[in-house]
């Protein structure tokens, strides 16, 4: 039996601290973006087609997991499940972003990026990651001070700090990870 400490250690190894799926959020903020981009009139219409776009989310995390040599759901590890949880948490905060959609639909890219930030919290204490700790902060305070005041035609700049934000986010990560490794390797 594991102990939290071996556990969390072996969960950040295995999935490698959830780099593939913070990778397929740049692809998910990409679409995004280009939704935001395209000529299109009608708010609802950009807002639908900004929901739709996040469906790939875990297929593409998934074969990236498969690219990085990444377990993408290490299932004998207890810590698995709560996780898991973790993960679902943002399905609720969903239905705030799907209010905004024609309550404020100008804010739902905002809030997105908002609600995708702070559910990274808890992952800053399953993987003893500073990298998701940091994220899950800025993220949100940045989406905010940056889409307070934005109008629907500059709403482009969310996604395209968002994309800026994951990239960092995904070196800082892949750098955890070595360190993780490097560490392995000299215990």
């Amino acid at each position: 039996m594991l102990t939290i400490t071996e556990a969390r250690l072996d969960l950040a190894k295995r999935n490698k601290k959830g780099l593939h799926i913070i990778l397929a959020s740049i692809f998910v903020w990409t679409g995004v973006l280009i939704i935001w981009l395209l000529p299109i009139q009608d708010i609802l219409t950009r807002n639908l087609f900004t929901f739709i776009s996040t469906a790939p989310l875990l297929p593409l995390s998934y074969l990236i997991s498969k690219a990085i040599k990444a377990e993408f759901s290490a299932k004998d590890n207890p810590l698995n499940n709560l996780s898991v949880l973790f993960a679902m948490n943002q399905m609720l905060y969903i239905l705030i972003a799907m209010w905004i959609y024609s309550a404020m639909p100008d804010k739902m890219v905002m809030v997105l990026a908002m609600i995708f930030g702070a559910h990274l919290l808890p992952y800053s204490w399953i993987y003893h990651s500073k990298a998701y700790m940091v994220m899950s902060i800025i993220i949100p305070v940045v989406a905010l001070a940056v889409g307070h005041n934005l109008t629907e035609e500059k709403v482009y700049i969310i996604p395209l700090i968002m994309i800026c934000i994951e990239t960092v986010f995904s070196i800082w990560l892949f750098i955890e990870n070595k360190l993780l490794v490097k560490k392995e390797l000299s215990i």
